[in-house]
């Protein structure tokens, strides 16, 4: 997941704009102090709030993508404003019942007793967003940060300013400033913010970024999800409908410009797979975004000229089957859908994860070298696999590790509401969405009542003489 590194370096604010943004961090910790955020009831108030700004606001959100990101208004209906949408309504219409007491018995040596799990707000937390998918993942953790009744400091990517400015109004004008306060801003704002003790930071962005995070997060031992990013692999097996199968890679992978933490960033397979399946990724290209993608409304802009240039500078025109540098446009951040073949392990392109509408194309021998390969590097933020052969598929899900598996398909698995997102070791740490949003937001508290008579504990308490130490030992042998 990429984002422009922040830097640790100190705060460069001026007296009255820390001020402020101290005094929103303060404002929302009184909030939560004073209960504000603690009935069910709030919270699906502030549940169906956000759903009417959604809809209110959309569009000047949809503007606001546009010309950040180029995104035509039907991609960011599907994959920024309507996931988010489905999200609020599947959280709203469950979240009494994941709310509700789980009773659990606390065993032998406690009973007559009985238990149960209460789920209890953390407090006051910080949401970090990224600039590539600005509007659903600032407002996919909001959602869950609102239901599990804590408050929230949104700090949206300056990189993506006007979708920032209307992610500001949206929150200003829709939601109540005792739950919910955005910092708009840039690098010195977001170093003030992770000096300050949250009860939970959730961060969307790069490896790089995260470890800062981290490391302030650790000053006051303020729990972290970070959800991260890395090379999400692609494997496609001799035998496969190759067809549909390019489809389907074509559309994750060029989606948004490339610039998706889940898009494939490299593709393996046997030499004559690979082959038979160039012509069909040419045509998926060409059926999805016409023979000059420049053209299409539907194809996207990288996010500004930095990032542009750098995934400029990993393409190598002489392995170039489909695309290049020829057809690039600096000024209007344009890099056509680009399909490289030939490329070696070593080649720069696969030194980093590309976020750009660059696929590799490398040879393998089979499902043993490229599951050699997935496992030499860093576990990626997802995995996808092709094969009309379900050993194969036991085997990818068995011997390999990643944030998740996806088989015969590519990004729609991150839009579910039912299945818990994120990644594993390098790709980060922490799952949400959905049921996982809540308990990413909220402490599991176990409690245990045990009557008074009959006291039963006295028969673990000392002195331990006689008849109890002899029972006492052949309980614990």
């Amino acid at each position: 997941m990429s984002t422009d590194a922040h830097q640790a370096a100190p705060s460069a604010l001026d007296a009255v704009r820390r001020g402020e943004i101290l005094a929103d961090v303060a404002a929302l910790r009184d909030s939560f102090d004073a209960g504000t955020t603690r009935s069910v009831e709030a919270r699906i108030a502030q549940l169906d709030a956000l759903a009417r700004g959604l809809r209110a606001e959309r569009p000047r959100l949809l503007e606001a993508l546009e010309l950040d990101l180029g995104k035509s208004r039907t991609e960011s209906l599907i994959t920024e404003l309507g996931v988010v949408a489905q999200e609020i309504a599947h959280v709203r219409k469950n979240l009494r019942g994941w709310l509700r007491p789980e009773r659990f018995g606390p065993g032998l040596l406690l009973a007559p007793s009985s238990g149960q799990i209460r789920r209890e707000p953390l407090g006051t937390t910080l949401i970090i967003s990224p600039w590539n998918y600005p509007v659903n993942l600032a407002l996919a953790p909001l959602i869950g940060a609102i239901a599990g009744g804590n408050t929230a400091i949104l700090k949206p990517s300056e990189v993506a300013p006007a979708t920032s400015a209307a992610l500001a109004h949206l929150v200003r004008a829709h939601l109540d400033p005792a739950w919910v306060r955005v910092v708009e801003g840039a690098v010195e704002e977001t170093a003030l913010l992770i000096e300050q003790r949250f009860d939970l930071i959730f961060y969307t962005g790069n490896g790089a970024v995260g470890r800062i995070v981290a490391r302030a997060a650790a000053e006051h031992l303020t729990p972290t999800v970070l959800e991260l990013g890395g090379k999400s692999p692609v494997f496609v097996d001799a035998g496969t409908d190759l067809a549909a199968t390019a489809r389907r890679i074509v559309w994750g992978k060029f989606t948004n410009a490339g610039q998706t933490c889940v898009a494939p960033d490299y593709l393996m397979a046997e030499r004559s797979t690979l082959d038979a399946l160039v012509p069909h990724l040419k045509d998926a290209v060409a059926s999805m975004y016409g023979r000059t993608p420049q053209r299409s409304r539907d194809y996207g802009r990288m996010v500004n000229q930095k990032h542009f240039d750098r995934v400029f500078a990993l393409i190598d025109d002489d392995k170039a089957v489909l695309g290049g540098t020829a057809g690039a446009d600096r000024a209007n951040r344009y890099l056509p859908p680009t399909i490289l073949d030939g490329v070696d392990w070593d080649d720069p392109v696969m030194g980093e994860e590309i976020f750009g509408p660059v696929l590799p194309l490398l040879e393998v021998s089979g499902p043993d070298k490229a599951i050699a390969r997935i496992n030499s590097g860093e576990k990626p933020l997802t995995a996808y696999v092709f094969s009309p052969r379900p050993d194969v598929e036991e085997r990818f899900i068995a011997e390999t590790s990643s944030g998740s598996l996806a088989l015969s398909h590519t990004l729609a698995h991150l839009g579910s509401q039912t299945m818990p997102f994120g990644g594993v070791g390098e790709s980060g740490m922490g799952k949400y969405h959905g049921r996982a949003s809540l308990e990413v937001f909220t402490h599991a508290k176990p409690v245990v009542k045990k009557p008074l008579r009959p006291d039963t504990l006295r028969l673990v308490t000392p002195p331990y003489r006689g008849a109890k130490r002899a029972l006492l030992g052949q309980l614990f042998r």
